[in-house]
């Protein structure tokens, strides 16, 4: 892990603290059926920065939800099947990104006014997030 770090600050929405490797989807992540692996995790959404990720055991990071309400369910299913993020950060909250929240319960970080976690965070960076401050830590590529 690097030891420079830049800290930013949103809304803490799930309380808990969650760090890994982060998984940055500047588009976000298609709600409907096939975008999200629901037994393994793996994006498999078509152009899709991220196809064939996992998003087991990172932190997801998204601008806001996108496409129908299927998108809280394709997160459950992730998290009942046990390859879910270990937190989640997100530029905005709407309905859909919360209630994904709220169903799945890992720490979260939303609602970014001073700055766009999309813009300074990239896949591969170690990120430590608090949802209790709404404190984010980024070190960079370890």
């Amino acid at each position: 892990m690097a030891s420079e770090k830049l800290v930013i600050r949103g809304r803490g929405a799930i309380a808990g603290i969650a760090e890994g490797v982060a998984v940055v989807c500047p588009d976000s992540i298609a709600g409907n059926s096939g975008a999200l692996g629901d037994v393994d995790g793996v994006i498999y959404e078509k152009g899709n920065i991220n196809y064939g990720v996992s998003i087991k055991n990172k932190i997801l990071v998204v601008p806001c939800a996108k496409g129908s309400n299927g998108f809280s369910a394709h997160f459950k299913g992730a998290y009942i099947a046990g390859v879910r993020p270990a937190g989640w950060i997100s530029t905005k909250v709407d309905a859909r990104l919360g209630v994904a929240l709220a169903s799945m319960n890992i720490p979260a970080v939303v609602d970014f006014m001073d700055v766009d976690p999309i813009e300074v965070i990239r896949t591969g960076d170690w990120v430590k997030i608090n949802g209790d401050t709404g404190e984010v830590e980024i070190y960079g590529k370890g």
